[in-house]
């Protein structure tokens, strides 16, 4: 998938190429930063501003981030999706890192601007 989000410094929309997982009509990722002691930027950007785009094959997808942390009743099940989709490498992401990978569910948006292109 790319994901674009906008910078949160800049204001500029930036995009970045992610692996992701099906939840139902939502999308998984993960913040691992390929296990690096801080997240990706990102992240950071989505934290300051849940709404994106997405690009996933032909479709172009308006959605909201949402931050989903260890304490999140969802955080176990969708770790389980998306780190199955990458055949493990969620968990040896982790192990290279003591912080908590976070991970975000992708909701798309319906309605004016929000359907495909």
């Amino acid at each position: 998938m790319l994901l674009y989000a906008t910078g949160r410094r800049t204001g500029i929309r930036r995009c970045t190429g992610l692996c992701y997982a099906r939840d139902g009509d939502r999308f998984v990722i993960a913040a691992s930063n390929s296990g690096a002691d801080k997240p990706p930027a990102w992240f950071n950007n989505l934290q300051a501003n849940a709404a994106v785009e997405l690009q996933v094959g032909r479709l172009h997808l308006a959605g909201q981030a949402r931050a989903i942390d260890a304490s999140d009743p969802e955080y176990s099940r969708m770790w389980g999706l998306i780190n199955d989709t990458i055949n493990g490498r969620l968990d040896a992401y982790q192990a290279k890192t003591s912080r908590p990978i976070p991970l975000v569910a992708l909701t798309l948006v319906r309605g004016e601007g929000g359907g495909q292109r």
